[in-house]
């Protein structure tokens, strides 16, 4: 069996694009990607989207400063568990979650996925350990330290040991954050989350205003270009427009 992607909508926000983008203006709706990867050794998520809780008590789940950013568009129905029991698949046989970092629109879905080995960045995790750095970064432990068995990364990280499905660290964005290479028949993804917001991002080199490491997220650019120039497909972390482009399970990625 080779290896398929799926892609779910785990919900919207919208928020002020001049945060999300240097020198951006007006609204902007914002898609909160899952992936599911199977593989024939195993199926792995890459992210889990916004806690359900979201769904009817945003302030209580998220910090004020979110509350503050963002508009919360989120349903039942549309959290990660119900995705995946819609296409038939049980949340809790799922082998592996991978995170691209902790924040609530990433990791918010962990618990659903209970029996998960989840694989992290060390310095993502050792960060979310630190009650200051913690706060200082938005995360929350209550979306990512639920008891699961842990694998942590000190870079890449070749996820079935075929090189099908890669993590890849693009820090910047938080201090451990990781993008995914997943190859399919028809090439490389490269599954960038929050390394890369939008195709503009990639382009015209407009970061978000609050950043974890400029320098270190201009990097993690210069390297999506680099797989892109060759050959593979960059899928941006909360593109609307580039969105629609993309199927939605049960239809594969191909």
């Amino acid at each position: 069996m080779a290896v398929r992607l799926f892609a779910f909508t785990c919900g919207w926000l919208e928020g002020e694009l001049s945060y999300l983008m240097e020198g951006g203006s007006g609204k902007v709706a914002l898609p909160i990607p899952a992936y599911l990867i199977e593989h024939p050794k195993g199926t792995a998520l890459f992210d889990t989207g916004m806690h359900p809780d979201c769904q009817h008590d945003p302030a209580g789940r998220v910090s004020r400063r979110v509350m503050q950013l963002f508009s919360f568009n989120y349903h039942p129905g549309e959290e990660i568990g119900a995705r995946l029991q819609a296409v038939g698949r049980d949340p809790g046989r799922i082998d592996i979650v991978i995170n691209s970092h902790f924040h609530f629109d990433h990791v918010g879905g962990n618990a659903q996925v209970p029996n998960a080995t989840m694989i992290v960045q060390r310095r993502e995790w050792e960060a979310g350990m630190d009650p200051q750095a913690a706060a200082r970064r938005g995360f929350d432990r209550r979306d990512f330290d639920l008891g699961h068995k842990r694998l942590l990364l000190d870079g890449e990280y070749d996820v079935f040991g075929d090189g099908s499905v890669v993590c890849l660290p693009t820090y910047g964005h938080t201090p451990g954050h990781q993008s995914l290479k997943v190859r399919l028949a028809s090439g490389d993804i490269v599954l960038a989350a929050d390394s890369c917001y939008f195709c503009r991002t990639l382009r015209e080199r407009r970061l978000p205003q609050n950043v974890f490491d400029r320098a270190a997220m201009l990097a993690s650019l210069d390297r999506l270009v680099n797989l892109e120039t060759s050959g593979a497909r960059i899928f941006f972390g909360h593109d609307a427009e580039f969105w629609k482009t993309v199927p939605q399970a049960p239809t594969a990625i191909v």
